[in-house]
This record gives C-alpha cells, structure tokens and sequence, in this order.
C-alpha cells in the first residue's frame, strides 16, 4: 500500500501513554491522547507505524543463526545471536533485551491504537473495523514470538501504566495460547480477502494471512494437528472467501526478480519495502553473498548440515542406496532449490549488471588467483565455504541496498502446515501428497517420477521435515521448526560443518566452524533479560539461571 512504504515515527503515541492528569479542557492547537485520531492522517500513520514495527529484516534473516542452517562470523552486530546458537548466553544477551523490548514495544502501539481508533468520526465503520482487524493480527503475531521464546510472558490486551508494568506478572503461556487464536481468529472475520483489496493496498493483512498464522501457532504445538488440517482446508478448499493463492511458476523469482517478488499469487504476507533514498529498504545483503559481487564480508553463511539435505534430482536423500550421491561432485543432480538458495563451491552467479562469473571457492582453485571467494580460516569470506543466492537483488543500490519484498508467510508454507498435520495423524496419501509436496517439486524444478510420485518407501516425517528445510531456508523458520520438533539437543549439540576444504583425518574434511552445545532442560526457553527481572520482581525467571547471571 502507498503510504505503508513509508516509516512514521509517531511519539505522541509512546509520551501520552504516561498522561497521569485528566484536563478539563483539550487543546485545540496540537495533539493529545483525547483527539489524536480525530484525524484520520493520524490514523493511517499510526497503522503504519504498527506495520513498520513488526517485523525487520535483521530478525527475519538472522534467526537462521540460531539454528543449524547458518552461522554468523560477527553476531555482536545483531545482538550476539551467535551466543544463541553456541549455547553460551546469559540472560544479559543483548539479543534477549532487543527482542523483548521490540515486541513489548509493537503490543504498545497495537493497544494504544485499539484504545483511540473509536475517536474517529471520519473514517466509515468498515475500514475503522478493517484496521482494528490489522492491528489485532500484529498484536497476536507480538504474543506469539515471546510466547514461542520464553513460554509464560505477560499478557497485554491493554496498554498499562509505567507503575503496572513494573508489577506485571507473567501470564501462563495456555492464556497466551488462547489469546492469540481468538485474536487471530476475530481478525480473520473482520479482515477481507487479498482480491477484495485494492491495488494501492497490496500489502495489507488478509483473512488468509491471519488464517495461515493461526495454523503455523498451532503447529508449533504439536497437539493441535486436527486444527491446522482445518484452518489449511478452509484457505485451500475456500478461494472466493479466503484468496486466490498458488505456487509461483519459479521457485528463484519469488526471491530474486523485483517484478515477480512484488507481485504473486504466492505471497501471503510479506514486509513491504521499496528501493530509494526515501524509500524503505534494507542491506543485510552487504553481509551475505560472494565477496566478488561487491559484498564487505560474509557475516551469514549457509551450513553443511543445510546443503545435505537437498535431495537428489530422483528423490531420495544424499545417504539413501540407490541416491546417485557422488561426494566429489556433491551438487550435480540435486534438488534445484540448492542451485536457487545457495552459492557453492564453481557455481555460476549472475552480478547486477547481468554478466556472469564463476565463484572458485576451494582453496587454490580460483584460476586468475584474485581468490576473492576462496575459503580461508581468517579474513572476510564465508566461514562455511557457501555464500547465499536467495534474495540477491539485482537491482540492489550501493552497499547492497534492496527494495525486494522479505515473504514472511507464503502458500509454500501453508502446503507444508497441511502435508505434516495430515501425516501426524495418519492420514497422509497420495492426493494429499499431490497437492503439497508434489506440486511443491513440480514448481522447484523436479522431472523425475521417483520424486514426484507419492513415494511407498521412506520415512514420510523425513521426507516432510527435509522438504519444509529447504523450501523455506533463510526466510528465519528453520529454529521454530527444530525446537517444536524437540530436535535442538540432536543438531544443536556438536560442531556445525562447513564445505570439504578441511583436514581430512578431522570429521572426514568437512570444517568444523563453531562448536553448539543445547540443554534441552533449558533450552528451549529463553531467560528472561536480566534487566527486566531486577525492574519487576514478578517477573520470575525461567528455569537454568544461577544468582551470578551464568547459565548452569
């Protein structure tokens, strides 16, 4: 929509909020919290503000990090989220307080804009329903990530005072549960369709997109199967209420090509940026592709763990009889998402001004020795031996400036909520299977029978969690996905790998690039941030804390 692409910083929203007297008289010649949404530009800058704060590219990428699909070389930029993933935060990590503030901080302007969108006068019942219905999706979607993070966390359908919020207790995290879904589903019935909005509103919430978020919260309950397969049904069974959604035709473009990333079938909600000086934009692109395109260094890089779970062009996994798998030639045949994603060792990448040059990555390899990409233990390149391809822009500005969409939900993913809710529960076949994964390949690139035909051997779990990791790396699910799945203390606990450029008598070559360790004791909640338990005595920390700060 025209006005979300830009960010409004809204103060009167945050310094009103502390309003203690009640004036008999209100001014006429500014803004208070009396009649703020008098005015209907104040209510559109406001609803773009709660857009502009829900999300950002730095969360959206960097979770990765978190899981065994990336590494970060520099993670005291974003917060230490390196610590996150090594296993060696305290609750004092920086990236605990930056989250924690940031939701708390989108709940705020979410209740303060649920409190006053009533004052407005001008604007028709409808639309004032519409917005309340946006908000109270970005509401939930706050909830949820402190929810998914720490478990029980203070409940706030209601802006408080700075005296309340320092006695705030944490609400258990069943209440949370139910408050998401119920504001979930309120916004669903109050929000229309993406084809009933207009063009200049592309990019607002949906029906759909509070549809499909309720199915992936439900999801990471593991308990709730039955109701993601309902909540999937209605999206896919439902068009003309709920949206037209498909696949895109092709798999690269959805990330890469500005035309096709802006506007598809696929999308269901995604963070709206636009290339320009006054536009909203974002570079963590500097950080992620191969240092011969014009990138400063590699903070982001892609793992061994993720690449060997791209199967193969007929199927079947890297270590499965019968794969084809040549470990001297690793990514001949394989799944074209790798190709799409990730810049291996000699892969081809087209440059922003449409040449093309091969990325030497083995040591020694680069035959005009500028070595640029080639692996080193020190310097600025990749600390994996990979580089990312998702998401180059190739229009990007200096420094890797970009305007592409970042797609936090997709139909891809509505697909594959449906393809492991039915296995769960048993109910996995053949036209469930040609309806999620097999049109999931068919987009991908795949042409071989034995990878689209519903398979007869197998483990379907795997075959599910393999397909969902490499449809929706870097798009920051991966570390959801391995915690719901009690999966963390297998692939967190260890060293995470990088490319065969290794000693070969050390785990067969591969790298070793940072060693993980994962206590599922206590792990799977995060502390609460040290500064926030010693501002609220009610505010009991989470299980594994020492007096002294220090994990046990």
């Amino acid at each position: 929509m025209k006005n979300y692409i830009k960010i409004f910083i809204i103060t009167l929203l945050v310094v009103t909020a502390g309003s203690c007297k009640k004036l008999d008289l209100v001014p006429t010649n500014n803004f208070t919290d009396q009649n703020f949404y008098t005015t209907s530009e104040n209510v559109n800058n406001a609803l773009n503000n709660i857009y502009s704060g829900m999300y950002n590219s730095d969360l959206y990428f960097y979770n990765d990090a978190m899981s065994d699909n990336a590494y970060t070389a520099q993670g005291s930029s974003y917060g230490n989220v390196d610590q996150v993933g090594a296993g060696t935060f305290t609750s004092s990590l920086p990236k605990f307080i930056n989250d924690w503030s940031f939701y708390y901080q989108g709940i705020k302007a979410c209740n303060l804009f649920l409190a006053g969108i009533d004052q407005n006068k001008t604007l028709g019942a409808d639309v004032i329903a519409r917005m309340k219905g946006e908000v109270r999706f970005v509401r939930a979607w706050h909830h949820f990530n402190l929810m998914k993070w720490w478990g029980d966390v203070p409940l706030l359908s209601a802006d408080i005072t700075p005296d309340e919020a320092k006695v705030i207790a944490r609400t258990p995290r069943a209440a949370v549960l139910s408050f998401i879904t119920s504001e979930l589903e309120a916004a669903a019935a109050a929000l229309p369709s993406k084809d009933k909005y207009a063009a200049a509103d592309n990019g607002r919430i949906t029906n759909g997109a509070a549809l499909a978020l309720e199915a992936r919260v439900l999801l990471y309950e593991g308990n709730r199967m039955q109701d993601v397969v309902t909540i999937c049904e209605k999206l896919l069974n439902n068009p003309s209420t709920y949206g037209q959604y498909a696949l895109a035709s092709d798999y690269g473009s959805l990330f890469s090509d500005p035309a096709v990333n802006k506007t598809n079938s696929e999308s269901m909600l995604s963070l709206q940026y636009v290339s320009g000086v006054a536009g909203r934009t974002w570079a963590d692109g500097f950080d992620f592709y191969p240092i011969s395109a014009g990138s400063r260094t590699n903070n982001l890089a892609p793992t061994q763990e993720l690449v060997n779970d791209y199967i193969m062009n007929n199927g079947k996994g890297i270590t499965d009889a019968g794969s084809g798998y040549d470990e001297s030639n690793p990514y001949t045949n394989r799944d074209p998402r790798l190709t799409a994603t990730i810049v291996y060792d000699k892969a081809n990448f087209k440059n922003a001004d449409g040449t093309t040059q091969v990325i030497y990555i083995k040591p020694g390899s680069d035959p005009n020795r500028s070595a640029l990409n080639e692996y080193s233990p020190n310097g600025q390149v990749s600390a994996t031996g990979y580089y990312w391809r998702k998401y180059f822009d190739p229009n990007h500005l200096p420094q890797f400036v970009s305007g592409l969409n970042l797609h936090l939900i997709r139909w891809a993913e509505v697909l594959l909520d449906y393809a492991e809710a039915k296995n769960s529960l048993g109910q996995m076949d053949a036209s469930t299977w040609s309806k999620t994964i097999m049109v999931l390949r068919q987009r991908a690139g795949f042409t071989d029978p034995n990878a689209l035909n519903f398979p007869t051997a197998g483990d379907m779990t795997t075959i599910i969690r393999r397909e969902r990791r490499t449809e929706l790396a870097m798009e920051g699910i991966r570390t959801e996905d391995i915690r719901r799945w009690k999966l963390s203390e297998t692939v967190l606990n260890g060293y995470v790998h990088g490319a065969k450029f290794g000693d070969p008598t050390i785990d067969n070559g591969y790298l070793r690039v940072q060693k993980r360790q994962f206590d599922p004791a206590k792990n799977y909640l995060w502390p609460i941030p040290l500064n926030e338990v010693n501002k609220d005595p009610n505010l009991k920390q989470n299980p594994g804390l020492l007096s002294n700060n220090q994990l046990n």
